[in-house]
């Protein structure tokens, strides 16, 4: 599967894969564990190219008090990753985002106050990618691990990765970024539409959950994206009849940084200032971005998070955002008041109170 976590059984993976044996290393007791878990028929999401396993997340819900060398956490109901890992030769695939979304997600779901993992201190990599998305280090297990925890009664509403999956209240406006069908399927692979056929391409922009989307507007200056503001994913159809109906808000996220790059003319960033802040968050190669650069249109790039998605059969339509008057002009330039962003994901079956915290 291209771009995608799959959640597998344990019996579908191998524990004599080369994947699981620094695992082995840390935990004497991980080859027992696995085939407990295998009896069970327990499950786990692994991302795989071509059988081999690059990354393997096991999530479990517990209500168990957590010991520390000097203290301990009294127990209540949490979400915990019991097992992550990354291969190394997986650098550049982005998959650290996209096991700790997924997490997110499903912490998210649960409707519980915390999540939390345990981990030694030489996973620096993993270390930072915690620190990033808002989790603690509270302390050191009597294993030795140091414990990392989120709450959602802790959440610093002035970043976006640390309130991720949730979005801050107190938003003036949120936005639309209208995508075209084909960057869109790529870029938000989890937001699926029923009877449409959807290309993702094997890129690894699909796997993280920051993405940066690449535009051309007439005014760039008169945008108006904000850090920290909401966004309504408006994914174009290019079907000739019925777009109405097919052009969609199939997900919302969250804007990290905007940036104008080009303006009639005037090179606001320097070519490589603007190669290096892309990276690989977006759809584009090195070349494409160069030409862009290059052609003389303006250039604008919004980095953001993804922090949601309607699946399926629940994606709104432009018919419906158009008769409720949310769709006025050119989607860069209509802003939705919070309640009509609200009313936007309660269409799309969410709870706003479940994704909108105070």
């Amino acid at each position: 599967m291209s771009g995608r976590f799959e959640y597998l059984s344990f019996r579908d993976c191998d524990l004599d894969d080369p994947f699981f044996d620094s695992l082995k290393n840390d935990y004497p007791e991980f080859e027992r564990w696995f085939s407990h878990k295998q009896s069970n028929n327990d499950f786990a999401y692994v991302y795989r190219e071509y059988g081999t396993i690059f990354a393997f997340q096991y999530l479990k819900n517990e209500c168990e008090e957590i010991e520390l060398q000097n203290s301990s956490i009294p127990n209540e109901n949490r979400v915990k990753i019991g097992t992550l890992k990354i291969e190394e030769d997986a650098k550049g695939r982005r998959l650290g985002e996209g096991l700790l979304a997924i997490a997110l997600w499903t912490w998210q779901q649960a409707q519980v106050n915390q999540i939390y993992l345990t981990v030694f201190e030489h996973h620096e990599m993993l270390i930072n990618v915690l620190k990033k998305f808002g989790f603690e280090d509270v302390g050191i297990n009597l294993r030795g691990e140091h414990v990392f925890l989120k709450d959602k009664n802790r959440l610093s509403h002035d970043d976006p990765y640390k309130m991720f999956p949730y979005i801050s209240n107190g938003f003036e406006h949120a936005k639309y970024l209208p995508i075209q069908e084909d960057y869109h399927d790529t870029l938000f692979p989890y937001s699926e539409l029923s009877r449409t056929s959807q290309n993702v391409l094997n890129l690894s922009v699909a796997n993280g959950m920051t993405k940066v989307f690449i535009g051309f507007p007439r005014d760039p200056e008169s945008l108006d994206y904000k850090r920290n503001q909401p966004i309504a994913i408006y994914r174009i159809t290019k079907a000739q009849t019925r777009k109405t109906f097919l052009s969609v808000v199939s997900s919302f996220g969250v804007v990290v940084d905007y940036r104008v790059v080009i303006n009639k003319r005037k090179n606001i960033m320097t070519e490589e200032e603007y190669l290096s802040f892309v990276g690989n968050k977006s759809y584009f190669n090195r070349e494409e971005l160069i030409r862009f650069y290059r052609s003389g249109r303006n250039v604008i790039v919004i980095k953001m998070l993804y922090n949601g998605y309607f699946g399926a059969g629940n994606n709104v339509n432009h018919r419906w955002l158009q008769e409720k008057g949310y769709f006025v002009g050119h989607p860069y330039e209509t802003l939705l008041e919070p309640e009509a962003f609200s009313e936007i994901l309660r269409e799309g079956g969410k709870n706003e109170q479940d994704i909108i915290l105070d």
